[in-house]
């Protein structure tokens, strides 16, 4: 499919351009991952109707509750990073929680056991836990920590969809 000249661009770019935007390929891209990229997830949702919404491709499975997050917190069987601004963690946090910023998230899951233990005083996640928990204050920044963590191999991780918010509400503070 040939869409015309788009500036100086040849015919070769522009069958591409309409390859990658083309409902199908959007489909496909979005069946096979199934996970929220914030700018290409919006793209394919653009040209596809019947494909999977960000929170319903993130949620399945992965989504702690605040039962849960309790019983996790009680049980001390939890590794909670807040990926909220440092601003935000030092107003209020979730007992237990480890401030790692979004914007740092993909850097400090890649460092060595040693390094992460040292800059954050935890002992490092592993691909293999299943008690990793991402929060931030209303779920839009954990959603995009379970992709970066799900993409990196920490295929058990999961959120606290309600967030912090959720929490002072529940807590009454």
């Amino acid at each position: 499919m040939y869409l015309g000249r788009v500036s100086s661009c040849g015919p070769v770019v522009c069958i591409m351009l309409s390859f990658v935007l083309s409902r199908s390929f959007c489909q496909g891209v979005t069946e096979a991952h199934r996970r929220c990229y914030s700018t290409f997830g919006s793209i394919c949702r653009t040209f596809s109707t019947s494909s999977p919404k960000c929170e319903e491709a993130s949620d399945n499975g992965s989504v702690v509750t605040y039962s849960e997050l309790k019983t996790m917190l009680a049980s001390h069987n939890i590794q909670l990073f807040d990926v909220r601004n440092p601003d935000e963690y030092q107003a209020g946090q979730i007992p237990q929680a480890i401030n790692i910023p979004l914007d740092n998230l993909e850097e400090s899951l890649q460092l060595s056991p040693e390094l992460f233990e040292q800059r954050f005083e935890v002992k490092a996640p592993t691909k293999a836990d299943d008690n990793i928990v991402f929060h931030c204050r209303s779920g839009i920044r954990s959603t995009r920590a379970l992709s970066i963590a799900h993409q990196l191999g920490f295929s058990k991780a999961r959120h606290f969809k309600g967030g912090y918010s959720e929490w002072v509400e529940r807590e009454g503070k």
